[in-house]
């Protein structure tokens, strides 16, 4: 049935103004689907990025502010490592420590008695191999504190262990002992025996 105005005009006002406001609604939804809902996605999405993206730079301003910290930590550990290697002979070095050991009980003034090196281990921490030696020596307290004095002064680690003392001489100015210790060194294990302990161990 075609609608004319006279028609139109023959309505409640308050139905004529409900159509009258029809194409606005119909311009409304066409507006927010077509253009104001997709944008609204998209201005969201964006703020999330700028969000996180913002936190990454906080991130990576806090990392650049610790960066000459780390760089100074990094150079003290490797310092420290290379003090460390050089405490450690390789194992190829071991029989001139050792007998480097040795002569300093002779420089000391004790009587080398006894010198029997043991066959190496693994040292729990899986870094180095312990060298024992067994050691037996004739000497004074003095010439004994001499001789681990002078230990201390290597630039390699010599830990001496179960030091027994007997049977004192007594002299007119010094009494002599039978001095027994062993004289453990230590040697860097190689990276790939390293992964392998059981392998290592000889």
């Amino acid at each position: 049935m075609p609608v004319s105005l006279e028609s139109i005009n023959k309505l409640h006002p308050g139905v004529r103004a409900l159509i009258a406001l029809i194409p606005f609604f119909i311009i409304a939804l066409v507006f927010y689907v077509a253009f104001y809902n997709p944008k609204s996605t998209q201005i969201k999405k964006l703020k999330t990025e700028i969000k996180k993206l913002d936190g990454d730079i906080n991130d990576a301003q806090e990392k650049v502010a610790r960066l000459p910290m780390l760089r100074e930590q990094l150079a003290r550990a490797e310092k420290e490592y290379e003090q460390i290697k050089r405490q450690l002979p390789e194992e190829s070095e071991i029989s001139t420590l050792l007998k480097m050991v040795s002569d300093q009980g002779r420089y000391s003034g004790l009587k080398i008695n006894l010198w029997e090196p043991k066959p190496k281990s693994n040292h729990p921490s899986n870094i180095v191999y312990t060298i024992p030696v067994n050691v037996s020596m004739n000497g004074s307290y003095h010439e004994l504190g001499n001789f681990l004095s002078r230990l201390t002064a290597l630039d390699r680690i010599v830990n001496i262990s179960q030091i027994t003392l007997s049977s004192p001489v007594f002299g007119t100015e010094d009494v002599s002992l039978t001095i027994q210790l062993v004289a453990n060194t230590f040697s860097a294990i190689a990276a790939a025996n390293a992964t392998n302990p059981q392998g290592a161990a000889k």
